[in-house]
């Protein structure tokens, strides 16, 4: 594969995380970019919850500071960026990136894997993707419910499908630490945690209704209809107050 170097990524920092001040369009191109270089990039779809994590776990921290790239996917992060005075363009959302990727894909003929899920999940995710994108390769799937002593087992089965595209949708507090961990003997260009995406595209949940969407109250949707996600969602108001309280240094350098 020839060895392209990556444009660098404009960032805002929050909390000490770098946010991609890229739209969307441009986030594409960049993990264009990033295939043809054959280097490995982490691709964090990052949301106030997980911020709130990072500040209250070290390790988590680690993880979100050693990704390639970090996308503001959530309105709270991209309401924090331009209230703190240094705006990203736009939410680069989790789910759109996915298909704005495979899209791209057909083009260039990328081969994807997808890891995470139910058996029945990411069966059913695989089939739907290929007939959607019948010029991509769904060259490989997996459940996500192994331990860690399987690990090197899915890792030797990615390698040998030899992906372009890695999208792992497990627990939140799982993915993104387990492609960090192993992203540089993964074989991959690009890899993203992709959280329910799978659910959604296989029609197992319903993604948040466009009204929703445009309120920017895709969080209230979830959690209408998944009031056992009231406990977690508590971090999105801890999440505001923080950013109100602490302004001054929301965006500064750590």
């Amino acid at each position: 594969m020839e060895q392209v170097q990556t444009q660098s990524v404009p960032t805002v920092p929050i909390f000490g995380i770098p946010f991609s001040r890229m739209d969307m369009k441009d986030t594409v191109a960049y993990l264009e970019g990033a295939v043809r270089s054959g280097q490995a990039h982490q691709v964090i779809t990052a949301n106030p919850i997980m911020v709130m994590t990072a500040l209250d776990n070290p390790e988590y921290m680690k993880v979100m500071q050693s990704a390639e790239l970090i996308v503001p996917d959530g309105a709270g992060v991209v309401w924090a960026a331009n209230y703190c005075g240094t705006p990203v363009a736009e939410r680069v959302a989790g789910f759109d990136l996915l298909h704005e990727l495979l899209r791209v894909g057909e083009t260039y003929g990328w081969r994807v894997f997808l890891l995470g899920s139910t058996p029945e999940v990411i069966q059913e995710t695989a089939s739907r993707l290929q007939k959607q994108y019948p010029g991509v390769v769904i060259c490989g799937y997996r459940d996500g419910f192994f331990g860690a002593d399987q690990d090197e087992e899915v890792i030797a089965q990615i390698r040998e499908a030899a992906p372009d595209l890695l999208f792992v949708a497990r627990a939140a507090d799982n993915q993104e630490p387990w492609i960090g961990a192993h992203k540089q003997t993964l074989g991959v260009s690009v890899m993203m945690g992709v959280g329910g995406s799978f659910d959604i595209i296989s029609g197992k949940s319903k993604r948040a209704p466009v009204a929703f969407q445009k309120m920017r109250a895709e969080w209230l949707y979830r959690l209408l209809r998944e009031p056992t996600r009231a406990k977690r969602m508590l971090a999105l108001p801890q999440f505001a107050m923080k950013v109100m309280r602490e302004k001054e240094n929301v965006t500064k350098q750590v």
